[in-house]
């Protein structure tokens, strides 16, 4: 019997940063972890419905793979 809990590609948007930020980031053309990562933290923060939470798991979820966001320029 199949597991009823999908298991999230590694390269997708964390669950956890919310519908708000989600939709912020699909408004820039991101779906997928490796794309955040070419923002800095005050580029993510700059967009409406992205906020320290969203920032914080999105953070988290690229430090599990090995990765960080952007330098602030």
């Amino acid at each position: 019997m199949p597991s009823k809990t999908k298991e999230q590609p590694e390269s997708a948007l964390p669950k956890g940063i919310g519908k708000p930020a989600t939709r912020a980031l699909a408004s820039v053309g991101i779906s997928r972890l490796d794309q955040v990562a070419r923002l800095s933290e005050a580029q993510l923060l700059a967009l409406h419905g992205v906020g320290p939470k969203a920032v914080g798991v999105i953070k988290a979820a690229l430090e599990a793979q090995g990765k960080s966001l952007a330098r602030d320029r």
